[in-house]
């Protein structure tokens, strides 16, 4: 091979090589996405926080909550709340979290279809809540629950040991049947939660105790119920409750409303752009007629 050859070559690959990059660079920039506004501190805005899962864990609302708190140009947030509840300790925290935002910036709650138990307690915490009226709020208690296959271990030859260091170490074990005194236990644990429970409806709300348990039976309540009783605000939908958190921010004009986007790394972004297009097309092709082919003897 001459060397002329040799450069052109070299020229090719070289040529390919920086095309190529500059479209991969192009596609990135093109497909990107946005920026999250929530990291600005210019102009005043409405944060959008949302909870729309069973309570499990509290970091990712905790952690948004801070970072709008410490965001100036954040005026107020507001709190969506579609949750039917969950664990006590994380529902506590979200609460204390929101509690301790509304001493800075208002909060405002807005209850989608369903706040109820935990998903009530989390909401709390702020300065207003709002619920439509077909919400489904309220369940103030607490309820603990173990399922009991010791008979049917027995009609299939399975049988259990434990060995405990105490009494109450295997206390709801699904094995045996709890004694009388598991129950009085247990029956105290869930006493003290429960009060934890009232004494929080009670100070937020600023009812009396016996008006909060006249209610605090595990009973479920709309939101239009749960403004006559005293448990919600106001009515209204999500863009009402933006237009209160605007209004108590001292927000002037239609208030702007920014929440957190979770970026996706460019692969992701790029097989997911390659997946949608791939079910487009399976999708066209499915609505495409069924052509069926005989064959007619002469």
């Amino acid at each position: 091979m001459s060397n002329s050859s040799k450069w052109i070559i070299g020229i090719l690959l070289a040529f390919f090589f920086f095309a190529g990059l500059f479209f991969l660079t192009f596609y990135a920039w093109l497909f990107s996405e946005p920026e999250d506004e929530t990291a600005s501190n210019f102009g005043d805005k409405v944060a959008l926080v949302e909870l729309r899962e069973p309570i499990l864990s509290s970091e990712d609302v905790v952690r948004q909550f801070k970072k709008f708190r410490d965001n100036k140009s954040i005026k107020a947030i507001v709190f969506r709340v579609e949750s039917p509840g969950g664990g006590v300790a994380a529902s506590q925290e979200i609460y204390e979290e929101v509690k301790k935002t509304r001493e800075s910036k208002p909060v405002v709650v807005s209850m989608g279809s369903v706040a109820a138990s935990g998903g009530y307690y989390v909401s709390l915490g702020a300065t207003r809540i709002v619920a439509n009226p077909g919400t489904v709020t309220g369940s103030i208690g607490v309820i603990f629950q173990f399922i009991h296959v010791n008979e049917l271990l027995k009609k299939i030859g399975i049988d259990a040991t434990t060995f405990k260091s105490g009494k109450f170490k295997d206390a709801g074990s699904p094995f045996r049947k709890p004694t009388e005194e598991e129950k009085v236990y247990f029956g105290e644990l869930i006493g003290d939660v429960y009060d934890q429970f009232v004494r929080a409806v009670m100070t937020e709300r600023k009812m009396s105790r016996s008006k909060v348990v006249k209610y605090a039976d595990g009973r479920v309540f709309t939101g239009r119920m749960g403004v006559e009783y005293g448990f919600v605000d106001t009515l209204g939908t999500l863009e009402d409750a933006v237009n209160i958190a605007a209004e108590l921010g001292n927000v002037r004009g239609k208030p702007r409303v920014v929440k957190e986007r979770k970026l996706r790394p460019f692969l992701d972004r790029l097989l997911g752009e390659a997946a949608t297009e791939i079910a487009s097309l399976r999708d066209e092709f499915l609505r495409q007629p069924i052509v069926q082919y005989k064959f007619v003897s002469p």
